[in-house]
């Protein structure tokens, strides 16, 4: 079974299950995820707004067209990644996720990350960053790569601002935008390290890849 066709049956699971999930009453309150079933780069952010709960598709707002430009401006484009949320809905009034509908959510974006098994996983927010890297302030990691253990697996976390704080605050904006140019030197650089051939980590990649490749071992 293709990753397409494993994604494909998670999302049907999810639809399914619409309705004994919290804050949703029926399939048409459920955003799914998506994008390249291969992709090497995911992006995990808190849950679906306004406009994504009218489109029934992730990050289709005003932070979401920030996201599409900032990666399109880093050489990268949206079809090529992975675009999925802690909560598969919108919340009220846009509040925060509740810990207890964090946890409702949680299996279904697990196996969004095991079967597609990104390089790297971006997260967007605080909430996001909290299911890999607990108990810190996005304001001291934010934009530096952390290599996490995770099931069983390292998996390499890159945390982000989200680009709703990112139109709200122009300190934060001008973060995020840097945080976004490091993020596209660490894919880089992973996937120069991944290519045929390549025994040596550190071979054919430069100075300035070489810092932005931060790794902490936590």
């Amino acid at each position: 079974m293709t990753n397409k066709q494993e994604l494909q049956k998670v999302m049907e699971r999810l639809e399914s299950d619409a309705q004994s999930l919290p804050l949703a009453r029926s399939v048409k309150d459920i955003v799914p995820a998506e994008g390249n079933p291969q992709a090497q780069l995911m992006f995990i952010g808190e849950a679906a707004g306004y406009h994504e709960h009218v489109e029934r598709r992730p990050f289709v707002g005003p932070a979401g067209k920030l996201l599409t430009r900032s990666l399109e401006e880093n050489g990268l484009k949206r079809e090529d990644v992975w675009i999925s949320n802690i909560l598969k809905v919108r919340p009220p009034q846009n509040r925060d996720p509740l810990p207890e509908e964090i946890e409702a959510y949680r299996t279904y974006l697990d196996e969004e990350i095991q079967i597609i098994k990104p390089k790297i996983i971006a997260t967007l927010g605080r909430f996001s960053m909290g299911k890999f890297i607990p108990d810190v302030y996005i304001t001291r990691i934010h934009g530096q790569a952390h290599r996490v253990e995770w099931k069983g697996r390292k998996i390499i976390i890159f945390p982000m601002y989200h680009p709703a704080a990112a139109l709200r605050n122009q300190k934060i904006m001008e973060a995020y935008k840097a945080d976004f140019v490091k993020l596209a030197n660490v894919l880089q650089t992973l996937i120069k390290q991944s290519e045929p051939g390549n025994t040596d980590d550190k071979t054919a990649i430069s100075e300035e890849n070489q810092t932005n490749l931060q790794l902490t071992l936590l």
